[in-house]
């Protein structure tokens, strides 16, 4: 085989989801990069397939991507795997793909499992337009900043999360979002496969409720609405209030979905309230 550097897509979950493909290319290339050997080992022995491993992980990757984009250079061919799904999606390896490139390497992706993806096409939201945002910042913060950036796109947004943060980034979501209408889908795939749709706050109560939340976390948050611009900025948040959404959430959320300052809608508001009966 000649040089060649393979994107191969791997279960994430079901080990029986692994294309006829992607076993033919890792049988057949020199060698195989991948975020954990011990791992990447069990899914190549369930499928007979014996080939050298290297670790290329978040914690390498700078160096490792030279030394195996160096290894192609030289005539070698390396497929690049991730512990599951489709590398370099929220994953390790970008570096490696850049470097294949600049040096005029061939790359050949190898399609299969995505988690964001199967969790779209199940969810029941408008799939026609969407933005993969990966995983929110892990500091609140930072996480809230980044939701109010997100806030204000027309499409059905697709994040990853970590269970022990998908309580609070979906209490968030529905604070900063106006209680959104979401699925979050657990552990895609496997045994315990679950898909919760519904308001943002009630997934967030439901998973808060079962103690400790456990496995993994695709979040799908419903394109947000068009902004009424034919309806008065008090009359919009007035309607968010009915909802039961605290006053300052609902201008917060109307002043980010009309692109107005915050004191703006909140004085639209008061000058409202303060009109005689």
């Amino acid at each position: 085989m000649a040089a060649e550097l393979f994107i191969v897509a791997t279960p994430i979950g079901n080990l029986t989801d692994m294309t006829f493909r992607a076993v033919e290319t890792l049988k057949a290339v020199d060698m195989i990069a991948c975020e954990d050997t011990r791992h990447s080992r069990k899914l190549l022995d369930h499928y007979g397939i014996s080939k050298p491993l290297v670790s290329l992980h978040e914690h390498n990757e700078g160096d490792r991507a030279a030394e195996l984009a160096g290894r192609l250079a030289d005539g070698a061919s390396i497929a690049l795997i991730s512990d599951a799904g489709t590398p370099v999606i929220s994953d390790p390896g970008f570096r490696l793909v850049r470097e294949a490139v600049a040096r005029g390497i061939r790359v050949t992706p190898i399609p299969g499992p995505s988690a964001s993806l199967a969790a779209l096409s199940a969810s029941g939201l408008a799939s026609n337009e969407f933005f993969f945002a990966g995983f929110p910042p892990r500091k609140e913060g930072e996480r809230r900043r980044r939701l109010e950036q997100l806030a204000r796109l027309p499409a059905t947004l697709i994040l990853y999360e970590a269970p022990h943060r998908i309580v609070p980034t979906l209490e968030e979501i529905a604070e900063v979002m106006a209680d959104p209408e979401v699925c979050v889908a657990r552990e895609l795939t496997k045994v315990h496969e679950e898909f919760l749709r519904g308001k943002a706050s009630a997934a967030a109560l439901t998973l808060s409720s079962r103690g400790e939340p456990k496995g993994e976390f695709t979040i799908l948050v419903a394109a947000r609405p068009e902004p009424k611009e034919d309806l008065p900025v008090e009359e919009e948040v007035l309607a968010l209030v009915r909802t039961g959404m605290k006053k300052i959430d609902a201008i917060k959320a109307v002043a980010r979905n009309r692109g107005l300052g915050k004191r703006e809608v909140y004085e639209a508001v008061e000058k409202e309230r303060r009109k005689p009966d």
